[in-house]
């Protein structure tokens, strides 16, 4: 982590405004990245970009390594003479300020399947390299071929010799689904494409991207099915435990979230080669990384597959500083962010610090308890941290401030002297002013938004995912604010 001050605003790219349902790679994106520069921010921090399934959330994907074709920006494509103007005439009325995945997935997909037909046979050579390069495509490209083949079904539904990838049935398979993979690598080399051209954009505007690793991957994905050895199943191929976490602030009941869990002694004996292949892959798309549940690679709570809630799980010892020396050996040094959140114990800050990884502290959670809470900014112990006024897991600001109980309310007005700003603008301040070396503002805390912009419920299996920014709703006095804020605070358009 750079040892400079530096800002930015957390904005996951679904959330950008634009014709066509939901934030993309288009004209809004770069438009985007020209108001951080404007505004003085340094970074950008996303949510993970890989293609979403049921429930739409991107912490469930269908591979931990490829693109989501929801954001390929469709403007970009009609330009380049993939995509033609009457292919967009029967685009529906969608909502602006909200993401609407039936919308998407009943036109955009197949939208871009046409137009993947149409033109993957005269590719240029460009497009095979690049499929050469990428060692998890044929497996992702294939596993959608056959999920569709299969109803949408579950690999783990799937008949017995292509879910245990026998040789004979992946051949056959190859063979039966030729055309229908080459669609999907073609989709994906256009992500890749125009997620590049951004990324590249963002780099001459000094503009870092501040990705997102989840821990786990999703049970129903290209990952689990194709390296299912590593993963603890049965003979079967069915989970024996899934992932989880204990009762907590979100959910009295805690959280199950099905995750499949990691044979983590099968990684060691393979030198923790998927990591760092995962790991890699992540900083080819991003600047900066933030690990998610941090705290499962000291210990995990492992829940059996067959438990109707997480509060029947137990802590199993994790990987610890044995995986993030292999990736540091392979690697070399990242700027990687340790998600510190929840029930922290010993073990796990000590990692975090072991490899120097900075933390997180969300001010949302500092009112709760006393003058100690380690969330309070006079509590922050050190400079190595990413201070944020909260998360998509969290409500937007004034959400949480209206929403609070009285004794919260009365300790944040009693620690700010009872200010008369809004109380996003206080939070917003109090963050940016901190010691921490990172500061990180949701767009909605800037727009002093409420509940109805919040991105996530955690434990709420729909309904997530959908705010959006409306046309026109970021305006100059935004801008001029935030830049006022972080030349204030010694945050100015510092290089990570």
């Amino acid at each position: 982590m750079s040892n400079q001050r530096a800002s930015g605003v957390l904005l996951h790219v679904t959330s950008l405004p634009g014709r066509y349902g939901v934030g993309s790679l288009n004209r809004s994106a770069y438009a985007w990245v020209d108001f951080l520069a404007d505004s003085g921010q340094s970074i950008w921090q996303v949510l993970p970009l890989g293609p979403t399934s049921y429930g739409d959330s991107p912490y469930q994907s269908l591979s931990t390594y490829a693109g989501n074709p929801y954001l390929i920006g469709l403007e970009p494509l009609l330009e380049e003479g993939l995509l033609e103007q009457a292919d967009l005439e029967g685009a529906p009325e969608l909502p602006e300020g909200k993401t609407d995945y039936c919308a998407l997935y009943e036109w955009k997909l197949p939208l871009l399947h046409k137009m993947a037909r149409r033109q993957v046979k005269s590719a240029p050579a460009e497009f095979s390299k690049w499929c050469k390069s990428q060692k998890w495509l044929e497996d992702y490209a294939l596993f959608l071929a056959l999920k569709h083949e299969q109803n949408n079904q579950a690999w783990n539904q799937w008949p017995k010799a292509i879910r245990q990838r026998q040789d004979e049935a992946l051949k056959q398979a190859r063979e039966t689904h030729q055309a229908a993979i080459q669609q999907e690598m073609f989709i994906q080399w256009l992500f890749f494409k125009q997620w590049k051209q951004l990324r590249d954009y963002a780099a001459r505007r000094e503009v870092q991207i501040f990705g997102d690793i989840p821990i786990f991957v999703a049970m129903d994905s290209s990952d689990s099915w194709a390296h299912a050895h590593l993963f603890q199943f049965d003979k079967d191929l069915q989970p024996l435990a899934v992932a989880g976490v204990p009762p907590d602030y979100f959910s009295p009941t805690g959280q199950l979230w099905g995750n499949p869990l990691y044979d983590w002694k099968a990684h060691k004996e393979e030198g923790y080669q998927w990591w760092i292949d995962r790991v890699k892959a992540a900083f080819g798309m991003y600047d900066i990384l933030r690990v998610d549940h941090f705290r499962g690679f000291a210990g995990y709570w492992r829940v059996p597959a067959d438990a109707k809630t997480a509060e029947t799980g137990k802590w199993v010892k994790g990987p610890g500083a044995d995986l993030f020396k292999a990736l540091e050996a392979a690697l070399g040094k990242r700027n990687i962010v340790a998600e510190d959140l929840g029930d922290i114990t010993p073990d796990v800050t000590a990692l975090r610090d072991k490899f120097e990884f900075p933390g997180m502290k969300i001010l949302q959670f500092a009112f709760g308890s006393d003058p100690g809470n380690p969330f309070l900014p006079h509590n922050f112990e050190s400079t190595r941290f990413v201070a944020y006024t909260g998360t998509h897991d969290n409500d937007t600001v004034r959400g949480w401030f209206e929403s609070g109980t009285e004794s919260e309310r009365d300790y944040c007005r009693e620690y700010f002297g009872s200010p008369e700003e809004a109380v996003s603008s206080t939070l917003i301040r109090a963050t940016m002013q901190s010691t921490a070396q990172w500061a990180i503002i949701p767009l909605q805390d800037l727009l002093d938004l409420g509940t109805e912009a919040r991105m996530n419920f955690p434990g709420r299996a729909h309904d997530n995912w959908q705010w959006r920014l409306k046309p026109n709703e970021l305006k100059p006095e935004h801008r001029d604010q935030l830049l006022k804020w972080t030349r204030m605070y010694h945050r100015l358009q510092i290089s990570v």
